[in-house]
This record gives structure tokens, sequence and C-alpha cells, in this order.
């Protein structure tokens, strides 16, 4: 039996190509801060509505994914890291994609504004919204600030699993959100300092593509110390505590210092060390964010039986 490329019109798509259409990775954590938001959060939820509120949010972000491949397959093409996604590859036709990513956002905010509330609801909306429509069509191909405002996409979830315990919005889920929205540019651009990237090909105005490296370590630093009194801050409200005080000095002290690291280096010491700190850096800000939920968990168990908080 000869191969059959993923090319031929006559091949099938499976069901592993269309749930690469969902962009699993990103939606683990998607779901693990949303998790974290709804169990912090004062109020109690019934584990059948929390189970089925965290479904409701991994789909809508499972959506969202969906709706940005099938607007970005023409670059996806061009860009090697995408290449082999399965609209530019061939193995799922754009029109599916898109029927697909209707279809789920539509599925889950009605089962979510059913199941809780419409507070959660509607930030499940504007977030499929945000990253299928504001960041996907218009932010990420016309500023080299994209990845800053699209950043805010996937800080909702936290605020989102929040909400569907309280009904509300508050300083704690706001934080949670500044939080994620803070971290994603300097985590992103560390990843972006070291990995060779083919957005210049496909016109997409990265900050590496579009100012160079300098600017862009310039860059790592300056957010880098706007988080750090966002992530102290969140540890002065009623869910964090000392435990998560403790944790946060220390991840931001780590983060902080490889980002001065960075902002001190220039092309020449990065390519004699095969950029060591960059990568070191970048592994840090994987920490970074798990260590701080954790934390916020951490204190919620803790407050349960009279211990946590300040």
């Amino acid at each position: 039996m000869s191969d059959i490329s993923v090319q031929d019109s006559s091949y099938e798509a499976n069901m592993g190509d269309y749930f690469a259409l969902l962009k699993p990775r990103v939606m683990s954590l998607v779901v693990f801060t949303a998790l974290v938001g709804l169990l912090v959060a004062p109020l109690p939820v019934h584990p059948f509505i929390g189970f089925v509120s965290i479904l409701c949010i991994a789909v809508g972000a499972g959506a969202s994914g969906a709706l940005n491949m099938w607007w970005d397959a023409d670059i996806d093409r061009l860009m090697k890291r995408t290449a082999t996604r399965p609209i530019p590859s061939g193995r799922v036709e754009p029109g599916e994609a898109l029927g697909i990513g209707l279809a789920l956002s539509g599925f889950a905010v009605v089962l979510l504004a059913l199941a809780t509330n419409f507070v959660a609801a509607f930030l499940l909306a504007f977030t499929i919204f945000f990253y299928a429509v504001v960041y996907s069509m218009f932010l990420k191909r016309s500023t080299p600030q994209n990845i800053v405002i699209g950043g805010a996409a996937g800080a909702f979830p936290p605020m989102i699993g929040w909400a569907v315990a309280t009904g509300g919005v508050s300083i704690e889920s706001i934080l949670m959100f500044a939080l994620t929205f803070m971290w994603t540019p300097p985590h992103f651009w560390a990843l972006a300092l070291f990995v060779k990237s083919d957005y210049g090909n496909a016109g997409v105005p990265m900050l590496t593509e579009t100012h160079g490296r300098d600017a862009t370590r310039r860059h790592v630093l300056i957010y880098t110390l706007l988080l750090v009194p966002v992530a102290l801050g969140l540890g002065l409200t009623s869910i964090g505590g000392p435990i998560y005080m403790a944790v946060a000095v220390v991840m931001n002290a780590w983060f902080l210092k490889g980002a001065i690291d960075i902002y001190r280096r220039d092309d020449a010491a990065c390519e004699a060390d095969k950029h060591k700190v960059e990568i070191g850096v970048f592994k840090v800000s994987l920490y970074y964010l798990f260590a701080h939920f954790c934390a916020l968990l951490l204190e919620a168990a803790l407050r349960q039986y009279g211990l946590g908080g300040w």
C-alpha cells in the first residue's frame, strides 16, 4: 500500500485532526486557571455545576482555537511552525473548522448561562469574541503589541471561574486576570528571543521582527517590572496570605533577575552561549504562573480549616 499525502483530497480527517483544531495545549492552561478562579472564590459551587462550568470554559477555549486556525490558515501555510496544522496541511477543510468553532462557541456559552449565570456566560462569550475577532482578525496582523493586547483572551478564564461561583467580578478576579495578562508578554518574548521564527515571511508584525531584539529585551524588562506589583498586590487581597506572598516574592525576584539579565545582553552574547539566559528565563516563566495559582489554591484549602489568609 502506498502512503497517502496529507494534501490528497481523498484524505479523511480523523478525531485527532479535529482535536488539534482546539489547541489542546492552550486549553490546558485555560482549564487550570479557570479552575483556580472557581475554587478560591468565597462561595462554594456544587461539584457537578463546577464540572459543567469548567467543561464549558474548556470547550469555549477550543472553539476560539478552531476559529483562530480558520482565519489564520493563509499565514499558517507560510510558517514552518504552523504548516502542519490541520487546515494548511489539507487534513481539515476551512469550512469545517469554521463550523466547529461556531457550534462549540454557541454550545459553551448557552450551557454555561443555563448552568450558572449570565455574568460568567457573558465573560466566556466576550473571551471567544476577543480572541477570534479582536486578536486574530485585527491585532495579530496590525501591531507589534498584538501579543500584549491579545493576551487578555488568555487572562479571562480565572475571572470566568470566579464569576461562576459569585455571579460577579471583584478586585480578586481582576488581579488574577491582571497577573496572567502581564505575565504573557515577557513569557512570549523570552521565547521569541531564542526561537527563530518566520513571522516576517508571513507578514505578522511580531516585536522581534518590527523593532529588533534589543527593543524586545527592553520590553521584557518593562513588562516584568509592571508584573511584580500585580503579583504582590494579589497577595494582599482576601484570597492571598503568607504562603502565597512567600511564593510571589521568590518567583518575582527570580523572574525579575532573569529579565534584567536579558536586558543587559546583546546578540553577540546570545550567539556565544546559544541563548542560555533566554532559555532559562523562559523556563522560569513556565513555573511562574503555575506557582502563583497553586499558592492561591493552597491558601484556599487552608482557609477551610481556619489556617489560611492574613
